[in-house]
């Protein structure tokens, strides 16, 4: 799975003196407004408006479109008058839309929601507390006490497919939140001083109780509910008999057959699968069409 970026993000320019205040000036320049991980979507396409029409919020250069226009985001405020008017059903996240945004509308979605999260919740130094001051057209900050240097962190997490030694089923659990109406891949992020690698091993062993061979690299996906990189990995079970649910973030683990993976990917059951934005349901097609 190779996806190309078709977004460009426009880091050349982000050292530019003023130059989100020049941005903000401009009337070629549009603006994506993200409030509380949403933004708005209209004719399956992101919403952009003029600088002009957005209120108090933080502000970030988020790249240039295809087409050479200049794209801002404005983080919004829970409550902002200038655009609480909007309906209340054109604010979607990244769930919600599904798959039906194209490439570049679907980039700037996730980067607009990362970056907006950011600018509200990291105005402070980690270090001495004291706010700090907003660089690089909103990529960075630098405390004006100590002088460090902040950056929008990004958390790697791996989500691995699981298949059976002769490759004909795959192993999904239910995770306790979603209360066994759906199954899907397993997932948990890196811990400190951990590879990619041991990872995948922990988090099977510990969620489904399955030893693994075979970790293949597949694809990655940035996902902003927190600031995650998803990566995917394919594997194989060493002993299928022992899968077990963990029984605290899953409880249940099944092995599901091609012919029930195609069923539930129609949407015909037997369990539901995650929705089409997600890595986990191309990792579950991508299983399903190797063979």
């Amino acid at each position: 799975m190779t996806v190309r970026t078709v977004f460009d993000r426009a880091g050349h320019i982000r050292d530019e003196p003023g130059i989100l205040d020049s941005l903000r000036a401009s009337d070629d320049a549009q603006v994506v407004v993200v409030r509380e991980g949403r933004a708005r979507v209209e004719d399956d396409a992101l919403l952009t408006v003029a600088p002009s029409e957005v209120g108090e919020a933080e502000w970030g250069l988020l790249g240039r479109r295809e087409d050479g226009t200049i794209v801002l985001v404005a983080a919004a405020a829970s409550l902002t008058d200038s655009i609480d008017a909007a309906p209340a059903e054109t604010w979607m996240g990244l769930r919600d839309i599904g798959g039906l945004l194209d490439a570049e509308n679907t980039e700037m979605l996730v980067a607009a929601v990362t970056l907006a999260s950011w600018l509200r919740d990291a105005r402070f130094c980690t270090m001495c507390g004291s706010e700090s001051e907003l660089r690089q057209g909103g990529w960075s900050r630098r405390c004006a006490q100590c002088a460090l240097d902040l950056f929008p962190r990004t958390d790697p997490a791996v989500i691995v497919a699981v298949e059976s030694e002769d490759g004909e089923r795959l192993l999904l659990g239910a995770n306790a939140n979603w209360h066994g109406r759906m199954y899907s891949c397993f997932a948990g992020f890196v811990e400190a001083g951990e590879s990619l690698e041991s990872t995948v091993h922990r988090e099977i062993e510990e969620e489904a109780g399955v030893l693994l061979h075979s970790v293949r690299y597949i694809s990655s996906q940035p996902w902003p509910y927190p600031r995650s990189l998803m990566i995917g990995f394919r594997a194989t079970a060493s002993e299928e008999r022992d899968a077990r649910a963990d029984g605290e973030e899953i409880i249940d683990v099944r092995w599901f057959t091609r012919e029930e993976i195609a069923s539930a990917l129609a949407g015909d059951g037997p369990v539901g699968l995650p929705g089409p934005a997600s890595i986990a349901r191309a990792l579950i097609v991508d299983w399903y069409e190797s063979k």
